[in-house]
Protein backbone atom coordinates (compact mmCIF):
# COMPACT_ATOMS: atom_id res chain seq x y z
CA UNK A 1 0.00 0.00 0.00
CA UNK A 2 3.03 2.80 0.57
CA UNK A 3 4.02 1.96 -2.41
CA UNK A 4 1.20 3.70 -3.96
CA UNK A 5 0.88 6.75 -5.97
CA UNK A 6 -0.58 10.18 -4.47
CA UNK A 7 -3.07 11.18 -6.78
CA UNK A 8 -3.55 14.84 -7.80
CA UNK A 9 -5.92 16.93 -10.08
CA UNK A 10 -6.65 20.15 -11.35
CA UNK A 11 -9.26 21.76 -13.49
CA UNK A 12 -5.39 22.36 -16.09
CA UNK A 13 -1.97 23.02 -15.16
CA UNK A 14 -2.26 25.32 -12.22
CA UNK A 15 -2.24 22.64 -9.93
CA UNK A 16 1.37 21.55 -10.77
CA UNK A 17 2.08 24.47 -8.54
CA UNK A 18 0.96 22.26 -5.77
CA UNK A 19 2.66 19.06 -7.41
CA UNK A 20 6.13 20.48 -7.80
CA UNK A 21 5.81 22.00 -3.75
CA UNK A 22 4.41 18.02 -2.94
CA UNK A 23 7.73 16.55 -4.93
CA UNK A 24 10.32 18.50 -3.56
CA UNK A 25 9.47 17.49 0.28
CA UNK A 26 8.18 13.99 -1.23
CA UNK A 27 10.45 12.88 -3.59
CA UNK A 28 10.28 9.00 -3.15
CA UNK A 29 6.37 9.06 -3.46
CA UNK A 30 5.03 8.07 -6.71
CA UNK A 31 2.45 11.02 -7.93
CA UNK A 32 -0.18 10.46 -10.25
CA UNK A 33 -1.04 14.09 -11.82
CA UNK A 34 -4.58 15.01 -13.63
CA UNK A 35 -4.47 17.76 -16.08
CA UNK A 36 -8.43 18.55 -16.41
CA UNK A 37 -7.58 21.58 -19.05
CA UNK A 38 -10.48 20.36 -21.37
CA UNK A 39 -12.99 21.81 -18.88
CA UNK A 40 -10.98 24.50 -17.20
CA UNK A 41 -11.68 27.45 -15.56
CA UNK A 42 -13.71 25.16 -13.13
CA UNK A 43 -14.37 29.04 -11.65
CA UNK A 44 -17.34 29.81 -13.80
CA UNK A 45 -19.09 26.04 -13.28
CA UNK A 46 -22.08 25.22 -11.13
CA UNK A 47 -21.44 23.83 -7.94
CA UNK A 48 -23.07 20.35 -9.36
CA UNK A 49 -20.76 20.41 -12.42
CA UNK A 50 -17.71 20.95 -10.44
CA UNK A 51 -18.99 17.85 -8.21
CA UNK A 52 -19.26 15.62 -11.16
CA UNK A 53 -15.84 17.06 -12.90
CA UNK A 54 -14.31 15.96 -9.44
CA UNK A 55 -15.64 12.60 -9.29
CA UNK A 56 -14.72 11.65 -12.43
CA UNK A 57 -11.01 12.63 -11.54
CA UNK A 58 -10.91 10.98 -8.41
CA UNK A 59 -12.15 7.81 -10.19
CA UNK A 60 -9.67 7.74 -12.57
CA UNK A 61 -7.04 8.27 -9.67
CA UNK A 62 -8.41 5.46 -7.99
CA UNK A 63 -8.91 2.97 -10.18
CA UNK A 64 -4.75 3.73 -10.67
CA UNK A 65 -4.47 2.64 -7.52
CA UNK A 66 -3.84 5.62 -5.30
CA UNK A 67 -3.90 5.63 -1.61
CA UNK A 68 -4.31 9.78 -0.67
CA UNK A 69 -5.85 12.50 -3.02
CA UNK A 70 -4.81 16.05 -3.36
CA UNK A 71 -7.87 18.38 -4.83
CA UNK A 72 -5.01 20.98 -6.38
CA UNK A 73 -8.20 23.05 -7.37
CA UNK A 74 -9.67 25.84 -4.99
CA UNK A 75 -12.85 25.74 -6.66
CA UNK A 76 -12.93 22.19 -6.67
CA UNK A 77 -12.01 21.82 -2.73
CA UNK A 78 -14.53 24.56 -1.65
CA UNK A 79 -17.35 23.06 -3.95
CA UNK A 80 -16.66 19.20 -3.73
CA UNK A 81 -14.36 18.21 -1.35
CA UNK A 82 -16.78 17.56 1.57
CA UNK A 83 -18.75 14.96 -1.14
CA UNK A 84 -15.91 13.25 -2.29
CA UNK A 85 -14.64 12.35 1.80
CA UNK A 86 -18.60 11.43 2.58
CA UNK A 87 -18.13 8.80 -0.82
CA UNK A 88 -14.79 7.18 -1.08
CA UNK A 89 -12.69 6.00 1.59
CA UNK A 90 -9.05 7.15 0.85
CA UNK A 91 -7.61 10.76 2.75
CA UNK A 92 -8.25 13.88 0.50
CA UNK A 93 -6.34 17.05 1.23
CA UNK A 94 -7.89 20.09 -0.78
CA UNK A 95 -6.67 23.41 -0.91
CA UNK A 96 -7.84 27.12 0.66
CA UNK A 97 -6.80 30.37 -0.04
CA UNK A 98 -4.36 31.25 2.74
CA UNK A 99 -6.42 33.61 4.21
CA UNK A 100 -5.31 33.03 7.93
CA UNK A 101 -1.30 33.93 7.54
CA UNK A 102 -2.64 36.67 5.40
CA UNK A 103 -4.60 38.12 8.18
CA UNK A 104 -1.98 37.38 11.02
CA UNK A 105 0.95 39.14 9.04
CA UNK A 106 -0.95 42.38 8.18
CA UNK A 107 0.08 45.89 9.17
CA UNK A 108 -2.31 47.68 7.36
CA UNK A 109 -5.30 46.06 7.85
CA UNK A 110 -6.31 44.96 4.52
CA UNK A 111 -5.89 41.65 2.62
CA UNK A 112 -6.45 41.28 -1.17
CA UNK A 113 -8.04 37.86 -2.55
CA UNK A 114 -7.55 37.07 -6.03
CA UNK A 115 -9.62 34.03 -6.83
CA UNK A 116 -12.19 32.46 -9.41
CA UNK A 117 -15.60 33.17 -8.94
CA UNK A 118 -16.18 29.09 -7.86
CA UNK A 119 -13.90 30.15 -4.71
CA UNK A 120 -15.14 33.05 -3.54
CA UNK A 121 -18.98 32.51 -3.77
CA UNK A 122 -18.20 29.41 -1.59
CA UNK A 123 -19.82 28.87 1.61
CA UNK A 124 -16.16 27.44 2.41
CA UNK A 125 -14.63 30.20 1.98
CA UNK A 126 -17.21 32.60 3.63
CA UNK A 127 -16.23 30.34 6.46
CA UNK A 128 -12.58 30.53 6.14
CA UNK A 129 -12.79 34.94 6.12
CA UNK A 130 -15.35 35.19 8.72
CA UNK A 131 -13.43 32.66 10.95
CA UNK A 132 -9.64 34.06 10.42
CA UNK A 133 -9.99 37.27 9.53
CA UNK A 134 -12.88 39.11 11.28
CA UNK A 135 -11.09 42.53 11.98
CA UNK A 136 -9.24 42.40 8.34
CA UNK A 137 -10.84 44.22 5.55
CA UNK A 138 -10.94 41.72 2.35
CA UNK A 139 -11.03 43.04 -1.04
CA UNK A 140 -12.09 40.54 -3.48
CA UNK A 141 -11.39 40.30 -6.85
CA UNK A 142 -12.85 37.55 -9.31
CA UNK A 143 -9.63 37.38 -11.50
CA UNK A 144 -11.83 36.62 -14.62
CA UNK A 145 -9.66 35.65 -17.55
CA UNK A 146 -6.77 34.64 -16.01
CA UNK A 147 -6.92 31.08 -16.42
CA UNK A 148 -7.65 30.90 -19.75
CA UNK A 149 -4.51 33.31 -20.60
CA UNK A 150 -2.55 30.61 -18.04
CA UNK A 151 -3.93 27.07 -19.63
CA UNK A 152 -2.93 28.87 -23.59
CA UNK A 153 0.31 29.37 -22.26
CA UNK A 154 0.17 33.39 -22.18
CA UNK A 155 1.71 34.44 -18.55
CA UNK A 156 4.29 36.75 -20.07
CA UNK A 157 2.32 38.87 -22.40
CA UNK A 158 0.25 42.76 -22.45
CA UNK A 159 -3.20 41.13 -22.10
CA UNK A 160 -2.08 39.36 -19.20
CA UNK A 161 -0.36 41.64 -16.96
CA UNK A 162 -3.26 44.59 -18.34
CA UNK A 163 -5.58 42.18 -16.51
CA UNK A 164 -3.55 42.02 -13.17
CA UNK A 165 -3.38 45.52 -12.87
CA UNK A 166 -6.94 46.31 -13.18
CA UNK A 167 -7.53 43.67 -10.28
CA UNK A 168 -4.96 44.62 -7.86
CA UNK A 169 -5.72 48.16 -8.65
CA UNK A 170 -8.36 48.74 -6.16
CA UNK A 171 -6.69 46.40 -3.80
CA UNK A 172 -3.39 48.77 -3.72
CA UNK A 173 -6.42 51.70 -3.72
CA UNK A 174 -7.41 50.25 -0.22
CA UNK A 175 -3.87 49.64 1.39
CA UNK A 176 -3.69 46.25 1.23
CA UNK A 177 -0.19 44.93 2.08
CA UNK A 178 -0.69 40.93 1.55
CA UNK A 179 -2.23 39.41 -1.61
CA UNK A 180 -3.59 35.85 -1.26
CA UNK A 181 -3.60 33.89 -4.67
CA UNK A 182 -7.10 31.66 -4.43
CA UNK A 183 -6.45 29.61 -7.42
CA UNK A 184 -3.57 27.55 -8.01
CA UNK A 185 -2.82 28.69 -11.44
CA UNK A 186 -1.90 32.10 -10.12
CA UNK A 187 1.55 30.87 -8.84
CA UNK A 188 2.66 31.03 -12.61
CA UNK A 189 1.85 34.71 -12.41
CA UNK A 190 4.21 35.76 -9.12
CA UNK A 191 6.65 36.81 -11.49
CA UNK A 192 4.60 39.18 -13.48
CA UNK A 193 2.92 40.41 -9.43
CA UNK A 194 6.45 41.38 -8.83
CA UNK A 195 6.55 43.78 -11.44
CA UNK A 196 3.21 45.75 -11.20
CA UNK A 197 3.24 45.60 -6.94
CA UNK A 198 5.02 47.38 -4.75
CA UNK A 199 7.94 45.58 -2.76
CA UNK A 200 6.28 46.02 0.72
CA UNK A 201 3.03 43.65 -0.67
CA UNK A 202 3.57 39.80 0.49
CA UNK A 203 2.20 37.63 -2.14
CA UNK A 204 1.00 34.46 -0.71
CA UNK A 205 -0.46 31.04 -1.83
CA UNK A 206 -1.13 27.75 0.15
CA UNK A 207 1.85 25.10 -1.78
CA UNK A 208 4.24 24.64 1.00
CA UNK A 209 1.65 24.45 3.39
CA UNK A 210 -0.39 21.73 1.23
CA UNK A 211 2.67 19.64 0.62
CA UNK A 212 3.34 19.73 4.73
CA UNK A 213 0.02 18.47 5.24
CA UNK A 214 0.29 15.93 2.32
CA UNK A 215 3.06 14.58 4.88
CA UNK A 216 1.44 14.83 8.14
CA UNK A 217 -1.65 12.61 6.53
CA UNK A 218 0.87 10.11 5.33
CA UNK A 219 2.28 9.64 8.04
CA UNK A 220 -0.82 9.61 10.60
CA UNK A 221 -1.95 7.22 8.63
CA UNK A 222 1.21 5.13 8.23
CA UNK A 223 1.21 5.56 4.01
CA UNK A 224 4.52 6.88 3.58
CA UNK A 225 6.81 5.46 1.16
CA UNK A 226 9.59 4.56 3.00
CA UNK A 227 11.98 3.59 0.04
CA UNK A 228 14.66 5.59 -0.71
CA UNK A 229 14.79 5.74 -4.83
CA UNK A 230 13.22 8.33 -6.71
CA UNK A 231 9.16 8.32 -6.91
CA UNK A 232 7.97 7.60 -10.18
CA UNK A 233 6.09 10.74 -12.06
CA UNK A 234 3.44 10.43 -14.62
CA UNK A 235 1.42 13.50 -16.17
CA UNK A 236 -2.31 13.12 -17.55
CA UNK A 237 -3.56 15.73 -19.99
CA UNK A 238 -7.08 15.75 -21.84
CA UNK A 239 -6.33 18.82 -23.79
CA UNK A 240 -2.66 19.98 -24.99
CA UNK A 241 0.38 17.79 -24.08
CA UNK A 242 2.97 20.51 -24.90
CA UNK A 243 1.20 23.28 -22.96
CA UNK A 244 1.19 21.22 -20.21
CA UNK A 245 5.18 19.90 -21.08
CA UNK A 246 6.27 23.43 -21.02
CA UNK A 247 5.18 23.98 -16.68
CA UNK A 248 7.48 21.07 -16.05
CA UNK A 249 10.61 22.16 -17.77
CA UNK A 250 12.71 22.57 -14.54
CA UNK A 251 11.62 18.42 -13.63
CA UNK A 252 13.81 16.26 -13.38
CA UNK A 253 13.29 12.26 -13.63
CA UNK A 254 10.25 13.36 -15.49
CA UNK A 255 9.92 10.63 -17.94
CA UNK A 256 5.73 10.14 -18.82
CA UNK A 257 3.71 13.20 -20.09
CA UNK A 258 0.47 11.58 -21.55
CA UNK A 259 -2.31 12.28 -23.36
CA UNK A 260 -5.60 10.90 -21.77
CA UNK A 261 -9.60 11.50 -22.73
CA UNK A 262 -11.79 12.00 -19.82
Amino acid sequence: MNAKPIGIFDSGVGGTSIWKEIHALLPHENTIYLADSMNAPYGQKTREEIIALSIKSTELLLARGCKLIVVACNTATTNAISHLREKYDVPFIGIEPAIKPAALNSGTGTVGVLATKGTLSSSLFLKTSKDHAGEINIVEREGVGLVPLIEAGKINTIETKQLLIKYVKPMLEANMDNIVLGCTHYPYLVPVLREILPPHVNIIDCGSAVAKQTLAVLKKAHLQNLKKTPGRIQFYTNKDIEILTSFLEDVDNLKQISYLSF
